[in-house]
This record gives C-alpha cells, sequence and structure tokens, in this order.
C-alpha cells in the first residue's frame, strides 16, 4: 500500500537527496510586493532546484498574506511541481507549512482545504488540540503531517521542554518526549512524522532515541544557526533517512539557486558517507 513516507523515500532514493527546498516568498526578496512577483520568484525556484529536492515546503503565510490572489498563486505553485516531478519521472512531495491545529470539525475543513483544494501531500501540524484534531488529516495513508516537536525557534523553551507525568506513568519527562512517542503511537498509517528542529542537536538526539523509526522535518539550518553535520549526526536513522533538511533563505537568497541546491544536497551525500 501507498503510503506518503513510502512516497517520500522513494523520491529520496530517486535523486539522493535529503534536501527540502522551502518556498518563503519574503517581500523583500520580491521585484514587487504583489502574489505575480511571488508566483515567478517561487517558480524560478522550483525549476532550478527540481532535481535536487527531496520535497518542497511552501510556507502558506506568505501566499496568504496576498489575500486570495495569494492562495490562487500558491495553487499554481503545486502545480508547477507537479509538472516537474512529471518530467523528472518522479513524483516530488509538497508539504505545506501551516501548522494548522483545532478541533475536529473545523480540523476536517482544513485537511480538505490542504488535501482536496490544494492538492499538497502533507502539512504541518500543532498536536497541542490532541489526536482527533490530527484524525482527519491522517485518514488517507497517502497523506502526510509532520506534528510540531521540538521547534527551531528559542521560544520553543517556554513549553515544549516542560516536564509532564503522563496517565500510569511515576517517571515524569519532557513534553516533546511525550509528544514523539504520541505521534509513534498515531503512526499507523505510516504518514506520521515530527518537526524537531536543527537547533537542538543533543535535543534531537534523544528525540531520535525515543522513536528510531519516525521521519523529522528539521528547520533551523543556515539562517537560524543549526549545523547541518551536527543535526544530521543526530537525527538521521540507522537506514540514513529519516530526515529532511529545509533550507529556503540559503537557497532562494543565492547567486545561483540550482548551485546552491546541488552543493546542499552533495554536502548532505558526503556527511552521510562520514557518519
Amino acid at each position: 500500500m501507498e503510503t506518503f513516507f513510502t512516497l517520500l523515500e522513494k523520491r529520496v532514493d530517486d535523486c539522493s537527496s535529503l534536501l527540502c527546498v522551502g518556498l518563503d516568498p519574503h517581500v523583500s526578496d520580491l521585484k514587487e510586493p504583489s502574489p505575480a512577483s511571488a508566483l515567478d520568484f517561487c517558480l524560478t525556484l522550483v525549476r532550478e532546484t527540481a532535481p535536487y529536492a527531496a520535497a518542497f515546503k511552501p510556507n502558506a503565510a506568505f501566499f496568504e498574506a496576498f489575500g486570495a490572489e495569494g492562495w490562487a498563486a500558491l495553487k499554481q505553485v503545486i502545480e508547477a511541481i507537479r509538472e516537474e516531478g512529471a518530467r523528472l519521472g518522479s513524483r516530488i512531495p509538497i508539504i505545506l507549512d501551516a501548522k494548522r491545529g483545532d478541533i475536529a470539525s473545523t480540523a476536517e475543513a482544513y485537511a480538505k482545504s490542504a488535501f482536496e483544494n490544494l492538492g499538497v501531500d502533507c502539512i504541518t501540524l500543532s498536536p497541542y488540540l490532541g489526536k482527533d484534531s490530527i484524525e482527519p488529516f491522517i485518514q488517507n495513508p497517502e497523506k502526510g503531517v509532520f506534528l510540531l516537536c521540538k521547534t527551531s525557534n528559542a521560544g520553543s523553551m517556554d513549553l515544549q521542554n516542560l516536564l509532564v507525568m503522563p496517565m500510569g506513568s511515576d517517571m515524569p519527562m519532557p513534553l516533546y518526549i511525550y509528544v514523539a512517542k504520541l505521534a509513534e503511537q498515531w503512526n499507523e498509517k505510516n504518514n506520521v512524522g515530527l518537526v524537531v528542529g536543527a537547533t537542538h542537536p543533543q535535543i534531537m538526539e534523544m528525540i531520535r532515541a525515543a522513536v528510531p523509526d519516525l521521519w523529522f522535518l528539521s528547520p533551523g539550518v543556515g539562517a537560524q544557526g543549526g549545523e547541518l553535520e551536527l543535526a544530521l549526526k543526530s537525527g538521521l536513522r540507522a537506514d540514513g533517512k529519516g530526515m529532511l533538511i529545509p533550507i529556503s533563505r540559503g537557497i532562494s537568497r543565492a547567486e545561483n539557486p540550482k548551485l546552491a541546491a546541488a552543493e546542499i544536497r552533495d554536502h548532505i551525500l558526503y556527511i552521510k558517507h562520514q557518519k
């Protein structure tokens, strides 16, 4: 049976890459502050980096900021990724960075919007409302989620590091470990992963030990200060997979985005072989 993570692993094998290209059309990077300029910015990145991308991750916020026209531009970007995958003969997974999280009835609408209207393969979610807020997104094994576990921002310490006492346990654990163990339980259809920031390599190592098989989406390399080699050594599974490394500004702001993507892909391969 095809699941989201079998799709992702096939793409990883096809392109020999763990690079996830972030599509974040910051207004400051655009020729003009318009949805047309955001679309042009993203289409250029997609064309230039598709051969090296294990996945693409458009950030919904930068499109939503332009209103209905921005949403239409996002849909065109998603269609362009599909076309590039067809041209390359390898489907490229699309992860919508939206960080949704709401009660079940609202979650159903969000899931329909992402998976049926936009046509993405995966979405980032907050697990704070519990399993019933996640279930609408994971009914179809071919659609995946990455749950916020230990995020890359400094403020993640405010809540995610708190010690909690799970029911039936006599030992407290950090909230991020509890979230990781819940994700492991909910991963019945091989379509649940975790967002684990590359800015916290020691914690990433702890989470990997707690859930050795789950996929991580690990932002924070580059602009946020995360180190690629340390992150990979902390988070890779025993099979050399299990991590996607999202890079946005490090590629989009490079003089040659295509070359930047190729070099990052190759650097990841080099580190993996040294591990």
